[in-house]
């Protein structure tokens, strides 16, 4: 017998991103706007969210470094795609997508929620190793996370939760940045 479940979107992003760059520890790069909040005991076990995120991804030639995407409940890190390695070819706010989907695996108080995540990644800047070289413009598609998939860190579901994106580069440099265009968080059930 069917749920009677439906399908929402959650919120869009209606402005463009601030661009970010020359940083390293792991920060929101969607506007304000864009928060979404959780009401006390929304989740259930089997509840899906797909996040959408695409944009542009600036990064520097030679030595890259990386940069990680995280799906956050406040300052809790419930999903992350691990540590993606960037190119060696320069690239100016070049377009990326990105789409996680979550799954609620268990509800509860203090650290006892937790979600499975996966996601795919695409973009010429993405890259498996440091010293491969974008040869005219290859785009790079990516499973995340970069690990076995594991289930995110425990939060409580029983409270109000802020839903946020971070990401997060291990160079900083000005030519390392990233400016979110568009994102959705849809409940697909």
């Amino acid at each position: 017998m069917s749920l009677q479940t439906w399908q929402e979107t959650l919120v869009a992003q209606s402005v463009a991103g601030t661009l970010f760059n020359t940083y390293t520890t792991a920060k929101t790069v969607i506007p304000a706007t864009s928060l979404y909040t959780f009401a006390p005991n929304y989740f259930s076990e089997g509840k899906v969210l797909r996040v959408t995120v695409s944009g542009g991804i600036s990064n520097i030639v030679t030595t890259p470094g990386t940069i990680t995407f995280q799906v956050m409940l406040g300052t809790i890190v419930v999903w992350t795609s691990g540590a993606i390695q960037l190119n060696a070819t320069a690239h100016t706010t070049l377009p990326f997508v990105l789409e996680v989907l979550l799954t609620c695996r268990a509800i509860g108080a203090t650290t006892t929620a937790n979600f499975m995540g996966q996601g795919l990644v695409a973009g010429i800047m993405f890259t498996l190793t440091a010293s491969q070289v974008d040869a005219v413009n290859t785009s790079g598609s990516f499973l995340l996370p970069v690990t076995a998939p594991a289930v995110g860190t425990g939060f409580d579901s029983t409270i109000a939760n802020i839903l946020d994106f971070w990401t997060g580069f291990s160079i900083s440099n000005a030519g390392n940045g990233i400016q979110v265009q568009q994102y959705v968080v849809e409940a697909l059930n």
